[in-house]
């Protein structure tokens, strides 16, 4: 199977990617608990997200998932047929080295596991800087990231599973603040890294300017989709825009800008916010980007 056909398991008709992103483990407690639940029960966030994916369903073109929770409530939905599904494949918890983040794959999450879970793509979250530099005892932290991702990428090609690779970029330990400027760079440069290994798509951090969107296509040759990082609805909107405009991004994979404000809602309110409200915040996404963002067929080889 070519990366085309499989890479249309989680697009839209149009060959863009309106990706709900419904991973988040940890992080959905930490919500939970700054609005008064500090304790959640495993089967309470299993119906989160089943609620997530039963608002949002026949709109998102895929739900992006985590293996203990997410992929249990769309395994057996009922409207599966309707979506494609992207299940994260990387460690829980991430080590760290020198106070630096560090990337490893997971030997229990190969792409054949991801494709028995039934899932239709592999989401791998690393987190690379193209500039840190090597370790005092030295250990290259960069060059290691690349290494296990490029073994990665070979076990999506081999089975068959699209590699979707998500790149968040951390602040060097002991370095200044990250200017905007600064941010932009490292987010370009190692997207750069990352796509020379020839992922099926990446999914990054929006660069901060219609310019450093720009100077992003400039150096990708893989097909790329933005992520939201939690931000408002109406900047992700602009987030959308340029990236599509300037940036030649294949569509989206955002989740707390839609669905964030539901946690903590009673299942009933919650339900209906998601059906009335998040639907609404979804439709505009895809709304944007029609026409916008660039079909990810004009770029896959």
């Amino acid at each position: 199977m070519s990366d085309i056909e499989a890479l249309r398991r989680i697009a839209s008709a149009d060959d863009t990617f309106s990706v709900v992103a419904l991973d988040q483990r940890g992080t959905m407690r930490r919500m939970f608990a700054a609005v008064g639940q500090p304790e959640v029960a495993d089967g309470e966030l299993v119906a989160v997200k089943e609620d997530i994916i039963d608002g949002l369903a026949g709109v998102a073109s895929a739900f992006l998932v985590d293996p203990d929770y997410g992929m249990a409530a769309a395994r057996t939905h009922p409207k599966r047929a309707s979506f494609g599904v992207l299940l994260a494949a990387e460690p829980a918890s991430r080590g760290t080295h020198e106070g630096a983040p560090t990337v490893a794959l997971d030997p229990n999450q190969p792409a054949d596991w991801v494709r028995d879970q039934g899932a239709d793509a592999l989401k791998f979250l690393c987190q690379v800087r193209a500039d840190r530099p090597v370790g005092a005892d030295g250990r290259d932290l960069t060059a290691e990231a690349l290494t296990a991702l490029r073994e990665l990428i070979a076990d999506c090609a081999a089975t068959a599973v699209p590699s979707v690779v998500e790149n968040l970029i951390y602040p060097l330990p002991g370095a200044d603040p990250l200017t905007p400027e600064a941010r932009a760079d490292a987010i370009i440069e190692a997207a750069a890294l990352i796509d020379d290994l020839g992922p099926s798509l990446l999914k990054l951090e929006y660069p901060g300017s219609p310019a450093a969107c720009r100077r992003l296509a400039a150096r990708l040759t893989r097909p790329w989709a933005v992520l939201s990082a939690g931000v408002p609805m109406a900047q992700f909107a602009d987030v959308l825009r340029i990236s599509c405009d300037d940036g030649g991004a294949s569509g989206f994979i955002a989740g707390r800008a839609i669905w964030a404000d539901a946690v903590g809602m009673q299942r009933p309110a919650r339900q209906a916010f998601l059906g009335d409200e998040g639907r609404r915040r979804l439709d505009e996404c895809v709304s944007v980007i029609s026409g916008r963002a660039r079909p990810f067929t004009e770029v896959v080889p």
